[in-house]
Formats: C-alpha cells, structure tokens, sequence
C-alpha cells in the first residue's frame, strides 16, 4: 500500500467514527509507532484532523462549532505548541507588573511557565488561579462571579464590574477561532471578559497555537489590528504567518 493510501486509509476512518487512535492506525496499517505519529502529524498539519493525546479527531470546519470542548478536553490538545508558546511568552513578564491572564489551557502552561514571582496577577481562571497560588507571588487576585465549570472561568455581570476598574500593563488572552481580522470564542460571556481585560492593558497579547488560525467560533470578541502582539507556535505556516505580518505583530516562538 502507497503511503498516499494509507493516509487516505487514516483520513476515512477519522472522518466515519469521529477519532482514531494510535494503535489503530499501527495494526490496521501494520506499520510501527513512530510512522503512524508522523502520518497523524502530517495530516494536522494540512487541517485535515486534529491531533490529540494517542490519536487524532475528526476536523470541524465549514461551520460554527457545535459544541464547546471542556477544559480537560482541551488539555490533551497541542500540548507541546502550548508549552513552546508559554515558554516563550512567559519572558515577555518583567518584575513588579500587574498582568491580566484570562482562562484557556494554553494560559495554564503560561501561567506555569512564569519566570517570576514578583508580580501582581489579576485572573478570573479558577485553573489558573490554582497553579499560581502554589507559588508566592506577590499579589494574586481571582476575580468572581458566575462560574462556567465546562472551562473554569468566572463570567457574568459582576466579574464585568470588578474588572472595569482595573488596569493592567499587560494583559494574556487565547482564543478558539482567529479567522481574517476576527479572534473569536464559543461563549459571548467569556468574551466579553478578555474584551474587558485587553481594553484596559498597556499591551495586548493573544497566545494561539497553530490550529486556531483560520477557524472561527460564535463570538467575535476583538479584531486582530488592535492586538499588539500574536505569540503562535513553530508549526504555524508561512503563509498564515505572511497574511497576518500585515494585520498585526506575529511571533512564532520555537522549539
């Protein structure tokens, strides 16, 4: 069997039951761990699935997306281009600054990745808040009220009233979609917290690994022009990286 065929082999089966695993694609292809890895990573990389922990799932494009992953979810997704892109992001900190970090599990590995304990964290992520209150930081404030168990954020009226007094010198958000000039999110809540937070920052930072780009999600929560920075992973392309450099300043970190 051609190496296009059994690409096509992984591709069929993914897109009928929804996910393949690993060891799937090693017995129905007889073929060894380390090719299958590379065959799953070459088909993410052309957006035709979505690499997660020992596998891969079916693609959602073409429409809004139906249904909002967890945060445990989430955590099986990209995990090295999320330590690469907090590893990176977190040098962007400086001592005794007061910094906004949004929920999203790419903002959980940033958080673990602070290089510095001398600063003040604003965060309305209870995942968040709970990584840094392990550490002695110098100030750490969780922002309250509704909470949204599915991603562990605190939403709503009053974490809208209590951020809107505040300011920040930097503020960190993610994002499920970036798609032309939209950043987008599942829920219109959460976004309008991070549109909060970043009116409110010196300096606007949106981390997203690679397989956010050219997606798009219900909310549009902030246009790409008024973001300083973009923090992406190696893996994003050249040419979404070329579209973007016109729109805003994109890093890809490395790895």
């Amino acid at each position: 069997m051609l190496k296009q065929e059994k690409l096509d082999r992984i591709l069929e089966t993914v897109n009928t039951k929804g996910t393949i695993t690993v060891k799937e694609i090693m017995t129905s292809l007889d073929i060894s761990d380390m090719t299958a890895r590379r065959y799953l990573q070459e088909l993410a990389d052309k957006d035709l699935l979505v690499r997660v922990h020992g596998g891969a799932e079916k693609l959602r494009t073409g429409s809004l997306l139906s249904n909002e992953r967890s945060n445990v979810e989430k955590q099986a997704l990209q995990i090295a281009e999320k330590q690469e892109i907090a590893k990176f992001a977190g040098h962007l900190v400086e001592e005794r600054e007061t910094i906004f970090i949004g929920p999203g599990t790419t903002l959980e590995y940033f958080a673990r990745e602070l290089p510095i304990d001398n600063i003040r964290v604003v965060t309305n992520s209870l995942p968040v808040f709970l990584i840094l209150n392990e550490r002695k930081l110098t100030d750490l404030i969780l922002i309250g009220g509704n909470y949204r168990e599915i991603t562990g954020a605190f939403v709503g009226t009053l974490t809208l009233q209590d951020l809107s007094s505040l300011q920040f010198s930097k503020a960190f958000v993610s994002c499920n979609g970036i798609k032309e000039h939209a950043i987008a999110t599942f829920s219109e809540e959460e976004g309008e917290v991070q549109k909060i937070a970043l009116k409110n920052a010196n300096k606007k930072y949106l981390l997203a690994d690679h397989s956010k780009f050219d997606k798009f999600d219900f909310y549009t929560f902030y246009n790409i022009a008024d973001i300083d920075t973009i923090i992406s992973d190696s893996k994003l392309s050249d040419k979404t990286l070329k579209s973007l450099t016109k729109k805003t300043h994109i890093i890809k970190s490395k790895p």
